[in-house]
């Protein structure tokens, strides 16, 4: 092991988590609303760095380098369009959020239907983030350390014994820093990795040009143009895993899901110490993402000209790191991927606690033992997510053996638990007389069809389609249930706002730069760019 690279990783690491304590020394954790929410007084750039740092998580280092290496551009997409969801919820959604004071996504769901409804999409949210959120980000990040410091190698272990160690050590600092921390020593953390994740983009393009180049950084750019260049495509062609047209379907009902419902995604708006703050930090998180494939495709697109041939392609992006960059940059990266890892992983575990706590522990609490202090739902909360922790640390390993690559399996899987949830919060924001019953039977028809779909009854279409299929047929349920059986009194929004609800008032032009610079993204990765 290169111990140059091994202390320049610990150092980073050591200074982004004693900077991140320090600032937020005099922070109060007493409360639930203190651990989970940071009293809400998070302003733009907390929000937006967070909300960047908590998507990016080492899952996608790995799987989108991964796809870019094997297949073409075209998972950019998933980023991309990731730009107009997050607007839409910046407009649309954090304004319903914070006007009823919401803690957590579900908490509309009680307000317009029933607290049953909110509980079973409270369930779901739970069962997503323990299947599949917690086990692929250790996963992912295990694999990234694993292949810049040949841990498997070093001390002579095989890959999965190598895997299941790194596993349980990221799962115990994971645990310290959200545990122990709460939700402002996160943030704080996520600000410090964010600059380093743009530095690092910057290094690993250079270094990755230069090596490409032969010395010369236009050159290896030269190089990269005007070889391989079916990989620069970012227009997905019918045969690709997402073909162009899912980003008008499933994609886009996935994105809008994720970053306007996703609870640990939306936790850090819902933050915000204001409407207009949580609209600005959302507008810089899109900048982040425009940015993106410096880190999560240029790699992958430098790796296809330096090596021709790779066993196990989802260590693409740490064999990379570990070959062009020196000793002192490689474990700077390897820290930005830890950390990235441990930014998504915290706000996952601390969601978790979030929702558990309040939607599930406190209603169960209050009706069975009277009132409950804080500090009872902080042991709680702190207890259900150390045993989700200990859970993810032993089945996360075994996603070594899922068939069909890393990225492609986390989608899939995903889309499994988020577009129920965002076709019953869809109906219940756009109509008031739909009743809960209709919620109810939508998701169990959503979920139990996905299921046929895809394990019993293959259709042989691309999942996304079957989503968006799923998603109109299940709202033309729910209408037809309403139909027939409206709520006795159309639904009344009510403010309970506990912020300021003024929105920014420059917003309209810095949406528009946004979305103008998305869709130039989009034709330089394709055939009318420079992917001739």
């Amino acid at each position: 092991m290169n111990k140059t690279i091994f202390l320049s990783f610990l150092a980073f690491v050591a200074c982004a988590g004693l900077v991140a304590i320090y600032k937020s020394r005099k922070v109060s954790r007493r409360t639930s609303l203190a651990f989970f929410l940071g009293n809400r007084s998070l302003g733009f750039w907390m929000i937006g760095c967070s909300l960047f740092l908590t998507n990016m998580s080492a899952n996608q280092f790995i799987g989108e380098n991964e796809f870019v290496y094997t297949t073409n551009m075209s998972v950019m997409a998933w980023g991309m369009s990731s730009v107009f969801a997050m607007l839409v919820v910046a407009e649309f959604l954090m304004p319903v959020y914070l006007r009823i004071g919401a803690v957590t996504t579900p908490d509309f769901l009680q307000l317009r239907f029933d607290r049953q409804t909110k509980m079973m999409v409270s369930v779901i949210f739970l069962l997503s983030y323990m299947i599949n959120l917690i086990p692929s980000v250790l996963y992912g990040c295990a694999v990234a350390i694993n292949g810049i410091f040949h841990i498997d190698q070093q001390f002579g272990l095989s890959y999965f014994v190598a895997i299941r160690l790194l596993v349980c050590f990221l799962g115990l600092i994971g645990a310290l820093y959200s545990v122990l921390g709460g939700f402002k020593v996160i943030v704080i953390s996520d600000i410090i990795q964010g600059v380093g994740m743009l530095a690092g983009a910057v290094f690993i393009a250079w270094f990755g040009f230069r090596r490409l180049g032969g010395g010369h950084v236009t050159a290896g750019i030269e190089r990269l143009l005007h070889a391989h260049q079916d990989h620069l495509n970012a227009i997905g062609r019918p045969h690709d895993a997402w073909p162009l047209s899912t980003m008008f379907t499933g994609m886009l009902l996935i994105n809008l899901y994720y970053w306007g419902m996703e609870q640990y995604i939306v936790q850090e708006a819902l933050a915000s110490k204001s409407l207009a703050a949580g609209q600005k930090g959302i507008s810089l998180a899109c900048v982040g993402k425009l940015t993106a494939p410096l880190l999560l495709n240029v790699p992958g697109l430098i790796a296809v000209h330096l090596y021709t041939h790779l066993d196990n392609t989802a260590a693409v992006f740490p064999r990379l790191v570990g070959d062009i960059l020196p000793p002192v940059l490689a474990g700077f990266i390897a820290a930005i991927v830890f950390g990235g890892a441990l930014s998504t992983f915290n706000a996952g575990i601390n969601s978790l606690g979030t929702l558990f706590v309040i939607n599930l522990y406190r209603p169960w609490a209050e009706r069975y033992k009277g009132r409950v202090d804080d500090r009872r739902m902080l042991w709680a909360g702190k207890s259900f997510q150390l045993l989700v922790i200990v859970a993810g640390v032993c089945f996360s390993p075994y996603i070594l053996f899922v068939q069909g690559g890393f990225y492609f399996y986390l989608q899939k899987v995903s889309s499994f638990f988020s577009v129920p949830v965002f076709t019953v919060m869809t109906v219940g924001l756009l109509t008031k007389k739909v009743p809960a019953i209709a919620a109810k039977v939508g998701l169990i028809f959503f979920i139990v069809s996905y299921v046929l779909t895809q394990f019993v009854f293959p259709t042989g279409l691309n999942h996304l389609h079957v989503l968006a299929i799923l998603f109109v047929l299940t709202v033309a349920l729910m209408l037809i249930i309403g139909r027939f059986r409206p709520k006795d009194a159309p639904f009344k929004m009510l403010t309970t706002a506990v912020v300021p609800l003024q929105p920014w008032k420059n917003r309209w032009w810095a949406f528009s730069i946004l979305l103008i610079l998305m869709v130039a993204m989009f034709i330089l990765f394709s055939p009318m760019g420079i992917a001739h």
